[in-house]
């Protein structure tokens, strides 16, 4: 199994940015968490991360070809105004898609409660820090299982 973790504008400052909404851990330590529980899972796992909404969309295109098992999703502020990244992520229609927030955005600011892209999504984990891309990359193998 195949498993792209994406991740959009700002995610790359983990450490650096708002520590109280984020953590202290860094970008480097998010990678190694998921490449840890990839191997541990037994999947192959790339992980992106691009503040460019074009090379967001282009390497969702670039899964289908790739034929990748799963995606999980950070759009970051995409998430809440990218009409783009969501007709990229409904045309991988038979890609399961999870989306991925840090922090629980439904108790942020009013523009945080509003998913453009979950709607074309098949989950949605918030507010349980670094954790939740492991525990979407469980409900993405769990899925994959259930289908084959």
């Amino acid at each position: 199994m195949k498993i792209l973790v994406m991740n959009g504008p700002n995610i790359n400052f983990l450490g650096i940015r708002e520590k109280g909404i984020y953590g202290n851990q860094d970008y480097a330590y998010l990678e190694k968490i998921i490449k840890d529980k990839a191997e541990e899972l037994g999947v192959d796992v790339e992980v992106f991360q691009s503040n460019h909404e074009g090379a967001i969309i282009d390497r969702i295109q670039q899964a289908y070809y790739d034929k990748v098992d799963g995606i999980v999703i950070n759009p970051g502020a995409f998430t809440h105004y990218s009409y783009a990244i969501r007709d990229a992520l409904a045309s991988v229609a038979a890609i399961p898609k999870i989306e991925v927030h840090i922090s629980n955005v439904h108790t942020r600011e009013e523009f945080r409660h509003t998913s453009v892209t979950v709607p074309v999504c098949d989950g949605q984990v918030v507010g349980l820090g670094l954790k939740g891309y492991l525990y979407a990359m469980e409900a993405l193998i769990n899925q994959y299982n259930d289908k084959n």
